[in-house]
């Protein structure tokens, strides 16, 4: 372990496509950590998962349309931000405006991005992206533009969350209560939608779009486990989102699986022994 350590410690000073891999990690970790709290306090893991299969659709529709032009990685994952919000905003007002359930909403949704990314990937025949690496992710690949873009992003996110965080726990926990108490309940719930389909955007190029949902559910359901007080919880979320980060790329490092994967591997194995130790002893709350 200590010789693994040590030559993990002395690619990140060597090699800048680790250092990048590592601090990009971070950012990620972070981020979804923080928000998988609300995620899985306010089930919302399903329409996470719909927003963020959506980004397929506007990552190929990014390509179809800018494909070969100048700055055109950037451009592609603008038309993929403005893709999820516009996705992540219909379910919303379908939901509200219809009698169409939000599960269905989002199933609707969902099937439809995922056909149009397959028919917009298949007109956009000048690139030559592998679309393997939007499916599951290419942390390796993450250059210094886009993990200071990312900083940027997650600077965006975080700061908003933390600001509105009293807020967003009374809304988290007793809707119409905070409805009647003058709290802007719709506005908060756009709000999350807009965060969400930023984080998913911001961690598609290191996680992938099929692997992001447990990056947004994983850390926040075992911390879940551990506290009872939501300040708490936050923090173990974030403490579990990178520490299992670390040893996901640790694991990635030493076997040469897919990071994202051996990441995703690392969360359900700390779900999976925190669960156990609350399962035998009753109560590990804090």
């Amino acid at each position: 372990m200590p010789n693994i350590l040590t030559s993990m410690v002395r690619d990140f000073i060597e090699y800048e496509f680790w250092r990048n891999a590592v601090l990009g990690g971070l950012i990620v970790s972070v981020v979804c950590s923080l928000l998988s709290v609300y995620v899985v306090l306010r089930k919302m893991a399903f329409i996470g998962q719909g927003i963020s299969h959506s980004a397929f659709g506007g990552v190929a529709l990014g390509a179809l349309l800018f494909a070969g032009t100048a700055a055109a990685d950037a451009k592609i994952f603008a038309t993929a931000l403005v893709f999820c919000l516009a996705v992540a905003f219909l379910i919303a007002a379908t939901t509200q405006h219809s009698r169409v359930s939000e599960d269905s909403a989002i199933g609707i949704f969902f099937v439809v991005s995922m056909a149009l990314g397959v028919i917009f990937f298949k007109m956009a025949k000048g690139y030559n992206q592998d679309v393997f690496s939007f499916l599951f992710g290419s942390i390796v690949a993450l250059t210094r533009g886009e993990l200071v873009a990312m900083a940027i992003m997650a600077l965006c996110i975080c700061v908003p969350l933390l600001l509105l965080q009293k807020e967003l726990l009374y809304y988290t926990f007793d809707e119409d209560m905070a409805g009647v108490s003058g709290i802007p309940v719709r506005f908060l719930h756009y709000f999350l939608l807009g965060v969400l389909s930023v984080t998913i955007v911001l961690s598609v190029r290191m996680v992938g779009i099929v692997l992001i949902s447990a990056f947004l559910i994983l850390p926040g359901a075992t911390a879940n486990l551990l506290a009872t007080r939501f300040n708490r919880m936050v923090v173990l979320s974030v403490l579990c989102g990178v520490v299992t980060t670390m040893g996901g790329l640790a694991l990635s490092w030493t076997t040469d699986w897919p990071t994202g994967a051996a990441i995703v591997i690392v969360q359900f194995a700390l779900f999976l022994v925190v669960f156990a130790i609350r399962k035998i002893q009753g109560n590990l709350a804090v």
